[in-house]
């Protein structure tokens, strides 16, 4: 971390731009540090870390006129790989310094704000026992060898979902993916929603039938050609609100962070709601 610190003090001072760099120590921490120097009068936010820390920042900085940068150094850095922010700090640090901002869409699941993609079933599932694999054991291969055993062990479920008001998106679904993609990513390459825009004013639904756990296996590298969107029993709908229901209490997630839901939950679009300096 010590190295990450002088790392991101050196660019700032040889670009000639006064900052301060802060570590975040603890969950919820970066939101606190991100609102406290904008109430200082920070003119950029740089969010360096993963998914997690980036949702962090951005939601202490959604509705606002100060503008976020991105370091990405996650285990998927899905809308920063959308975004072609550079995974080398230098650089990321530079173009955030010098870019010049624009605005793009914030997503909202169960009063909870994301800027990649939230969603209720399996990859929520993940999510859970990612964070609960703890900060020393995260990684991709911690990640796979997650995913590889959720898929001999989870069950999916059956929702009901409506969209755009009152409109059925069809009848019940027994689903084992329910994502809402502001852009296109997981991360590492996984396309969940092809053709998804930050800036579109709309969030893809992506809806994954499961109509056997062998079905769905097969269907995994589609992820990583983007072309799911194809598959038999995937359906993709662009929204600006949609409500999920299920009889028993969800599991979902924003932005990869684990969160505890109700029997139905909504989601919206939160149109140019966050400055983005990329």
């Amino acid at each position: 971390m010590r190295a990450r610190v002088e790392l991101a003090a050196a660019i700032v001072d040889a670009h000639g731009t006064p900052a301060e760099v802060l570590v975040s120590e603890r969950p919820g921490h970066a939101q606190a540090l991100a609102k406290a120097a904008v109430a200082r009068g920070a003119r950029l936010v740089i969010a360096w870390g993963g998914d997690g820390t980036i949702n962090e920042v951005a939601s202490a900085l959604v509705f606002g006129n100060v503008p976020m940068g991105i370091v990405p150094a996650g285990s998927g850095n899905g809308l920063a790989r959308q975004l072609a922010i550079s995974r080398t700090p230098v650089d990321a640090i530079r173009q955030a310094i010098a870019a010049r901002p624009r605005k793009i869409d914030v997503g909202e699941m169960g009063d909870r704000l994301f800027v990649n993609v939230a969603g209720i079933g399996f990859d929520a599932y993940v999510a859970r026992k990612f964070n609960e694999a703890g900060t020393r054991r995260r990684g991709l291969a911690t990640y796979a060898s997650i995913t590889g055993r959720a898929l001999l062990s989870y069950a999916s479920a059956t929702y009901a979902i409506r969209v755009d008001g009152d409109e059925a998106c069809g009848p019940p679904v027994r689903a084992i993916v329910v994502t809402a993609a502001n852009s296109a990513e997981f991360g590492n390459g996984a396309i969940i929603a092809p053709g998804a825009r930050v800036d579109d004013g709309l969030l893809d639904l992506v809806v994954i039938e499961e109509r056997s756990r062998v079905g769905t296996i097969l269907r995994l590298p589609r992820l990583f050609q983007g072309t799911v969107d194809r598959a038999a029993g995937c359906s993709l709908r662009r929204v600006s609100v949609a409500t999920i229901e299920s009889d028993q209490p969800m599991d979902f997630h924003v932005d990869g962070e684990p969160v505890k839901g109700g029997t139905s939950l909504h989601v919206r679009v939160r149109p140019g709601a966050l400055c983005l300096a990329v």
